[in-house]
């Protein structure tokens, strides 16, 4: 019923910026939460960022004061700004959401991801 779709990945050098947007799409009522999870190679998948309907947001402590999350509900789309990058934040970055559906209670849906890689 919801697709999520990343896009604003890519290769920057240390100290570089990118901005990353997850769009959803689909049937449904209203979308709940929408975060940004990252995963980088032999590491566990680890929330970066979060933001609830009514824009409260929290951040994982690594990123705090480089990154900040947006949220247009117009368009059921979330941003990741990312600024002063640094290699450890290499990661493929994976959009989540909780979804109200049209009927039922709360959903969780996935983005595909897209790969971001800082060179040093």
């Amino acid at each position: 019923q919801v697709q999520l779709v990343e896009s604003g990945g890519g290769l920057v050098q240390s100290g570089g910026s990118l901005r990353l947007s997850c769009a959803a799409s689909g049937s449904f009522f209203s979308i709940n939460t929408m975060d940004w999870y990252r995963q980088s190679a032999g590491k566990q998948r680890e929330l970066v960022a979060g933001i609830s309907s009514i824009h409260s947001t929290n951040y994982a402590d690594s990123v705090k004061g480089r990154f900040t999350i947006s949220r247009d509900n117009a368009k059921n789309t979330i941003y990741l700004q990312m600024n002063n990058l640094e290699p450890q934040d290499t990661a493929i970055y994976y959009c989540h959401a909780e979804v109200w559906p049209e009927v039922g209670g709360l959903e969780d849906y996935w983005g595909q991801g897209t790969q971001v890689t800082v060179s040093s």
